[in-house]
């Protein structure tokens, strides 16, 4: 009692006023606050205003509603983990400007939008591990500048989308182990210009995502491991402060020479319990390359890199499994005598055999191949190929078959697969895939024909395998969409078209599309889309179609998608917007991309329809000297409009007016008359003089309330990125 009576006497007077509401437990001293395991399903109203660390795990809230914490502004470490929480709605931690550490672990929330996170400018630690998160809304994270450390371990996230993390200025550490990642999005990592390490280990990668990491200027640490990669092709890793990077429990078969050659800071290579049975001398300034469990084959073969460890003065882990006279011999107890030729070629190692003959659910690997029994894998890249070869083990998921010659594909390709997941022909100089080419892949989600010479599909290419989900045809010739070559394929969710020769879309190319969700046709020369194109793709989420020939917005091909979310017009020739544009998609369109393609003039009524489900608006690099009234647009977390020429008169005054109420860096200047050039429209004196010009507003352009007014602003730089390209534009 004692203690209980110093505690009130010394506490802040807020702490001391307010009751503690049960189940709770209240240390005032502290200003802690614990309600643990109890069965709270809203959080308590009554928790004393001044409480800086408050512990909620254990309960079962479901949903965090809009403006939970407004009742505890001084809050600095907030404990959620366990609570069944499902959803975040938009705007729940709004007030909560103080706090450092959110715990939000072993709950169920699915996904994150936009304004999730919204409030949470001093935010440095954010845990979100253990939840069934599939979808990260680009923007999610925008408001976290001061965010150090991020983790998404044990998730359900498949795909990561360019710019997804922008706004995480200040990231250290992001923790996306344990998640089911497959595809990583080019620009995924841009704009992390703080983050020293990056775990991507325990996911589904099957090859190293090299153009995403080139984005990471300073990461020092990369964790890889447990991935089915197998294989690092030349200077696959183009990353200038990369220190150590872990490819431990993968699949690796082979390492180029060069593949860490654009990586010279790289001194810890951990490459233990991979399948490799040797390695070439590597480029670059290695210390230390762990191989411990690979299958080694100490042969003359070896003997180069065994050179190369002495030379360089790099430790290696490791001990032979071949030949018999040097098995468990360490790598650094061999002397080069002893590493003889005698073995024209490397038999397979007992550990990974090369050949599974008679073994159960396989067959034998294609003379040439590597097969994995243990990831189901098996590859033949590379290899000078002029024929797909036949007899991989009938338990193959993945085949990676790029960087061939096959010219085509014919019928009944490969037999016996039944359970391949995932087929790779990049790069394979294929010309036709022939009717049937897929037959008996029943189980196949990917199919990967990237860079190759197609230009048409025949009806039945397809025919056989239901379950492609993925199909990535960038970078071919289709002078078209291959027509009806989508009537097999009822689970088609992502299509990709782009850097193809396509010239327009017809109302009977997307036939049989009816799962489509994710459409990229970008750097084509589409010039025109029918009115009933997309008709058949209803459940489309995002179009691309950025870097063609469109003169105008295609309102009318835009009816019959209810759930479109995101579209891209970026870099086409339109020069004017028409009233109702985007009305066909009003209801559901979140992120509109119209810069960069010389735009004039956007009618009064371009945006009807559209309004607070508006989340990204950008119009950046354009002609147009005033835009029309946006003030229903007030769910907007990005709007960019840099470099755009406005007139900045008394017809802008309403544009004026809603941008010095935003909460946003929209990069809005001045390009006439000439007094106000080159001004921040926010800054620009000439709208004193128009009618309806009030006090107030006067008030905000002189010097002392400018300097007072930006100091918020600097305080916010690092806690939000602003639009996609400038980081450091102010309105």
């Amino acid at each position: 009692w004692g203690l209980l009576l110093l505690s009130a006497a010394l506490a802040p007077r807020g702490m001391a006023a307010a009751r503690c509401p049960a189940p709770c437990v209240c240390d005032n001293l502290r200003a802690h606050v614990l309600c643990l395991n109890g069965n709270l399903t809203a959080i308590p109203s009554t928790i004393p205003e001044l409480t800086k660390k408050l512990d909620l795990r254990g309960n079962s809230f479901m949903v965090i509603p809009v403006g939970a914490f407004l009742t505890t502004p001084y809050l600095t470490h907030l404990e959620l983990q366990r609570c069944k929480v499902e959803r975040l709605e938009e705007g729940a931690f709004r007030g909560l400007g103080r706090l450092v550490y959110l715990n939000l672990a072993s709950n169920a929330i699915a996904l994150l939008y936009q304004e999730s996170l919204d409030g949470l400018s001093s935010l440095q630690h954010l845990i979100l591990e253990g939840n069934r998160i599939e979808e990260i809304q680009p923007g999610a994270f925008g408001r976290l500048g001061s965010l150090s450390v991020l983790d998404l371990r044990a998730n359900a996230l498949v795909y990561l989308p360019d710019m997804v993390f922008q706004g995480l200025q200040a990231l250290k550490w992001l923790r996306l182990s344990h998640n089911a990642l497959h595809v990583l999005g080019s620009e995924a990592f841009t704009a992390l210009p703080a983050l020293r390490r990056l775990s991507l280990d325990h996911n589904e990668l099957q090859a190293l995502p090299g153009d995403a990491l080139a984005r990471l200027d300073g990461a020092t640490r990369l964790d890889l491991g447990h991935n089915p990669i197998t294989y690092v092709a030349e200077e696959a890793l183009a990353m200038a402060s990369l220190k150590h990077l872990f490819l431990d429990h993968a699949a690796l078969q082979d390492v180029a020479p060069d593949a860490f050659a654009r990586s010279p800071q790289l001194r810890t290579l951990d490459l233990r319990e991979n399948q490799l049975q040797g390695l070439p001398p590597l480029a670059g300034g290695l210390a230390r390359v762990s191989l411990a469990g690979n299958p080694l084959f100490c042969s003359c073969l070896l003997r180069p890199f065994h050179n190369w460890l002495a030379r360089a003065g790099v430790q290696a882990e490791g001990s032979c499994a071949a030949p018999p006279a040097l098995r468990g011999r360490s790598l650094d107890s061999l002397r080069p005598p002893e590493m003889t030729c005698g073995h024209p070629r490397m038999p397979p190692s007992p550990a990974v055999p090369s050949e599974q003959p008679g073994a159960a659910g396989s067959g034998q690997c294609p003379q040439g191949c590597t097969c994995s029994p243990e990831f189901h894998h098996g590859s033949c890249d590379n290899r000078g190929l002029r024929h797909i070869p036949w007899g991989f083990p009938r338990d193959t998921r993945l085949l990676d078959l790029r960087r061939n010659t096959f010219g085509t594909v014919p019928p009944d390709a490969f037999p016996g697969l039944k359970e391949l997941v995932s087929l790779h022909l990049q790069s394979c100089g294929i010309r036709a895939l022939h009717p049937g080419a897929l037959r008996g892949l029943e189980s196949l989600v990917y199919l990967y024909l990237t860079d190759n010479h197609l230009s048409t599909l025949p009806a039945t290419a397809f025919e056989g395998a239901p379950q492609l989900a993925y199909l990535d045809l960038d970078r071919n010739a289709f002078a078209r969409l291959p027509t009806s070559a989508f009537q097999f394929l009822p689970n088609l969710t992502s299509l990709h078209l782009q850097h193809n020769a396509i010239g327009e879309l017809a109302e009977v190319d997307l036939v049989g599309a009816r799962g489509l969700r994710w459409l990229y046709l970008a750097g084509n020369a589409i010039g025109r889309i029918a009115p009933a194109a997309l008709a058949p793709a209803k459940m489309l989420e995002k179009l691309h179609l950025e870097g063609n020939l469109l003169d105008e917005v295609p309102t009318a091909a835009l009816w019959g998608l209810p759930t479109l979310s995101e579209l891209k017009l970026s870099r086409n020739p339109i020069k004017h917007v028409r009233d109702g544009a985007f009305l066909p998609v009003a209801s559901s369109l979140q992120h509109l991309y119209l810069d960069n393609m010389g735009l004039e003039r956007i009618s009064h009524g371009a945006f009807s329809g559209l309004g607070p489900k508006i989340r990204s608006l950008y119009l950046e690099s354009n002609k147009m000297s005033n835009i029309p009234d946006m003030s229903n647009f007030t769910g907007l977390e990005i709007l960019n409009l840099r470099d755009v020429p406005f007139h900045c008169d008394c017809q802008l005054l309403p544009l004026r007016r809603w941008i010095d109420k935003l909460n946003l860096r929209v990069g809005a200047t001045c390009g006439s008359p000439a007094e106000a050039r080159g001004l921040k429209v926010k800054l620009s004196t000439t709208f004193q003089t128009c009618p309806g010009w009030g006090r107030g507003e006067a008030g905000r352009t002189s010097p002392d309330k400018t300097k007072a007014a930006s100091k918020p602003i600097k305080k916010k730089r690092s806690g939000k990125s602003p639009a996609r390209g400038f980081k450091k534009s102010r309105a």
